[in-house]
Order: C-alpha cells, then structure tokens, then sequence
C-alpha cells in the first residue's frame, strides 16, 4: 500500500471586522426603507384583513412577510462611510 503524505494546510488570514461607528446605522438607507415599505405593506393587510378583504388582505401580508422584511436584511448596501474607507492608499 502506497503511503500518503502528509501535506501542510494552507491557513487563510483572518480579517478583523469592522465595528460600525458609534451612533451610525447597521442598515443602508435603502435597506431602512424596503423595511419600512414592508412593514406598512403589512399593516395595509391587516387592515384589509379586518375589513372582511379575503384576497388582496393574506397576499399583501405574505408579500410583506416573506419579501420585503426578508430583502431588506439580506441586500447589502454600501454606506458612504464603507466608501470612504475602503479607498485604497488613504
């Protein structure tokens, strides 16, 4: 039987992230507002839902549910200050 060699794993290095700044949002503005659409979507359905609409009322909520709260966690954007320091050679 043929031996195996042992080979030495390549180790990747690790970058620190970085901490957002103090009283700066996490979420880009387009993010904070797909979060808003979603959850206005949402309470239009509820509305709707209480009014007796039993069509339009469980589609704007599950569309607001199961897209746009999701989406606007998910989508990544990039804020002005990510820009800035991203540059390279500053």
């Amino acid at each position: 039987m043929p031996q195996r060699k042992k080979g030495k794993k390549q180790v990747k290095a690790v970058q620190p992230k970085r901490k957002p700044r103090e009283g700066s949002l996490v979420l880009g503005q387009r993010n904070v507002l797909l979060l808003v659409a979603g959850i206005v979507v949402v309470l239009i359905g509820y509305l709707l839902l209480g009014r007796g609409s039993m069509s339009a009322a469980p589609l704007l909520i599950v569309i607001g549910y199961c897209v746009m709260i999701p989406l606007s966690i998910i989508l990544w954007t990039k804020r002005s200050d990510d820009k800035q320091q991203s540059k390279p050679g500053e």
